[in-house]
């Protein structure tokens, strides 16, 4: 029987489902799939090499920070052991050490949400920081405030840009007026009238109330006549530029009106009581501090404090570290929700959805207000959407679906608007490759959405596992990527050729572990030629100025050997001694690092027939034939022990071989078995992509 395999989307499965030819899926997934990733089209492209970014000093975890899609405003936090540096996908900044808090085993559970230039972190060990972003001419000591929640910043040294973390001091702002002094005219009576006095900057944003100021020969607004009213005066408060007048009815102060001087005269103003003066409000004082941080409607959103694990709090509207209320409650104020589920699940990630998605431990839920309206103090509902259960990894956004790690962090599902439902479904997204997470965890993931939507999944062993998802086209399949070291973060940011992926990997260098900051090397284009091919791990592509046999530049690879491409041609053999190798011949680009391999195996070929199944009946492959797009060299075989070099010689002797497309038909061999399988393996520094693979398999 000859059957042709052209699409390889379904990635790698488990061997559990090697019998299971009746899934429509069982045609494009592989027994294995390493180091390569499916392509949208349903090839299989080797994953490129990574190229060394920077040498670290220890362990360190990435956090992305995305201002734009200029590549140039684009970076990534380094955060160590008690450190903060800044990197982006061309290397470190040169930005000093920032001092940080946080100890290493705390690292990976930081939550963070940016806005703007600032990037929030959460830790339920440690009050609420921030990592702030300002044009080095501009910087300036953070503003001293008069919160009793105000900590001294931890300083950086200005650079083209000038990076902070501070702590954030919730319900800050300008100083509150002293008691202001109130004078009643016309004729007096025996009613004490009482006015507080707010001071506005020029953001807008109103201080806390002053002192209620009275007068004690005042008469009730409702028994005034001609000639009565009040004049109420204050000392100026700094940065002041208009100052809001409330007056007591009914045992609340009420808005009355506004005055850009230091003065107001009350003619009788209608008190309104739905407009009060803000009062402090800190649910995360005395040690209680958030573990979760995002935004939603613009609010800030905080959850899973140590006292209250199953509540969020969302802050004022457009003013994010502001949590303070009016009385009553308006619509722009603070909100509190605690969420009763029968037991003490805490929340573990809020993502903003259209409506705001939270996860906790036992649960997922939607809050929304009443009719599609936005979340206010009196208008929330909260309903639960699944009960899976999410580990404590922050979801990923892709198209309309959202995905989510499940609880105990060995499943991936997914969340999107069934309009069945009407409300949110999801499916299993690791259902077909079990045996990727079985006694694992995953720790980290990362989406890089161009080239090919890939999530990029660190597990807890330090593989790196990457997931293609595109939900509109049906295409979704997992890959394992293997390098020579354990793989310690990850995570993607907007670089100049797509999204970048950072990685901080551990290796050992020489008998020591060394830990280095790298990036995923973008995809080899199709107008490129062969000596720009970039498939080695840890690598540096060094340019000579003169064509040159004897390189340097390779330190942080000492007493390795490398896999080098010397101008399109590999060359082995090649070992650092002291920062450099030696080639064999003079070379102008020369791709040099650590090997690794990629290989991809069939699953077993079955079929009902006239006679019944195959399953069991023996087989053997006859002559078999692999399309390839801008391939270079690559072995086949039966098992992955028993490999032949697949024929490939350039079109002139002492020239590198050229990208070859085009078919290529090869006889695997090995025995009479069972079960079969075709394993097509680069171990080189060379291109691959596979388009199909036509099989033709003999049954007793």
């Amino acid at each position: 029987m000859r059957t042709a395999l052209q699409n390889f989307t379904g990635g790698e499965i488990a061997p559990t489902l090697y019998a299971r030819y009746d899934l429509a899926r069982y045609r494009n997934c592989l027994s294995c799939m390493e180091n390569m990733l499916p392509g949208l089209h349903g090839d299989a492209a080797r994953r490129p090499g990574t190229r060394f970014v920077a040498d670290l000093e220890g362990y360190s975890v990435l956090i992305p920070f995305s201002f734009s899609a200029l590549a140039t405003q684009n970076f990534v936090l380094v955060l160590g052991d008690h450190s903060l540096r800044i990197a982006s996908e061309r290397g470190l900044e040169d930005v000093a050490t920032i001092e940080t808090p946080y100890e290493p085993d705390e690292l990976l559970s930081i939550s963070y949400a940016q806005v703007g230039d600032v990037v929030y972190l959460a830790h339920s060990n440690h009050p609420l920081h921030k990592v702030v972003r300002r044009d080095a001419q501009n910087s300036a000591e953070p503003e001293k405030t008069d919160s009793t929640n105000a900590q001294p910043a931890f300083t950086s040294v200005p650079a083209a840009y000038s990076w902070h973390l501070e702590p954030v001091a919730l319900n800050t702002s300008i100083k509150a007026p002293s008691t202001p002094a109130v004078a009643f005219s016309g004729t007096a009576g025996s009613y004490t009238l009482r006015y507080k006095v707010a001071a506005v900057d020029a953001n807008g944003r109103e201080s806390l109330a002053s002192p209620a100021g009275q007068s004690t020969t005042g008469r009730h607004p409702s028994d005034w006549v001609q000639g009565n009213s009040a004049s109420i005066s204050w000392p100026a408060v700094t940065d002041a530029v208009e100052y809001n007048i409330y007056r007591e009815e009914a045992g609340y102060f009420g808005f009355i009106g506004v005055s850009s001087n230091l003065t107001f005269s009350d003619q009788n103003y209608e008190a309104d009581t739905s407009d009060t003066p803000k009062e402090d409000w800190n649910p995360f004082a005395d040690g209680n501090y958030p573990g979760v941080v995002a935004f939603h409607q613009q609010r800030m959103v905080l959850a899973a404090t140590p006292k209250n694990p199953q509540a969020f709090y969302m802050s004022r509207v457009g003013d994010f570290e502001n949590f303070r209320k009016s009385r009553p409650l308006q619509n722009d104020d603070p909100v509190e929700y605690l969420i009763a589920s029968g037991s003490i699940d805490a929340v573990t990630w809020a993502a903003s959805f259209g409506d705001l998605l939270i996860g906790t431990s036992g649960s997922e839920y939607k809050a929304t207000g009443d009719d599609g309206a936005a979340i206010t103090p009196g208008n929330i509902s909260i309903t639960a959407q699944s009960y899976w259960g999410s580990a404590g990894l922050a979801p990923i956004i892709i198209g309309n679906s959202i995905l989510h790690v499940q609880r105990h962090g060995s499943r991936v599902r997914d969340l999107f608007y069934s309009l069945e439902k009407d409300g949110y479904a999801g499916n299993d997204l690791s259902i077909m490759a079990p045996h990727l997470f079985e006694g694992h965890t995953i720790l980290q993931w990362a989406y890089q959405q161009t080239p090919g939507s890939t999530i990029w999944c660190l597990r807890d062993d330090g593989q790196l596992l990457a997931f293609t998802f595109m939900k509109e086209h049906d295409i979704w399949g997992w890959s394992r990527q293997i390098t020579a070291g354990r793989v310690l973060s990850v995570t993607a940011v907007s670089g100049e050729r797509g999204d970048a992926v950072m990685l901080v990997v551990e290796r050992q260098i020489n008998g020591q572990n060394r830990i280095f900051l790298e990036r995923l090397a973008p995809q080899w284009q199709d107008h490129e030629p062969i000596e720009e091919a970039f498939f080695v791990d840890s690598g540096l592509t060094l340019r000579p100025e003169q064509p040159a046999a004897h390189l340097d530049g390779l330190d942080h690879l000492e007493g390795c050997q490398l896999a080098v491409l010397a101008d399109g041609s590999p060359v082995e053999g090649c070992v650092v001694r002291e920062g450099g190798i030696e080639l064999p011949y003079a070379a102008s680009v020369v791709q040099a690092g650590l090997p690794y391999a990629s290989a991809l195996a069939s699953l077993p070929i079955e079929l009902d027939g006239p006679s019944g199944t195959t399953l069991g009946r023996q087989r053997a492959h006859g002559m078999c034939t692999a399309r390839l797009y801008r391939s270079v060299g690559g072995k086949y075989g039966p098992h992955r022990q028993n490999l032949y070099d697949m024929p490939f010689l350039p079109e002139y002797w002492g020239q590198a071989v050229l990208p070859y497309s085009g078919d290529v038909s090869f006889a695997p061999g090995g025995t009479w078995a069972a079960s079969d399988s075709l394993w097509l393996v680069q171990d080189r520094p060379l291109p691959f992509r596979l388009l199909s693979l036509v099989l033709e398999v003999n049954f007793s």
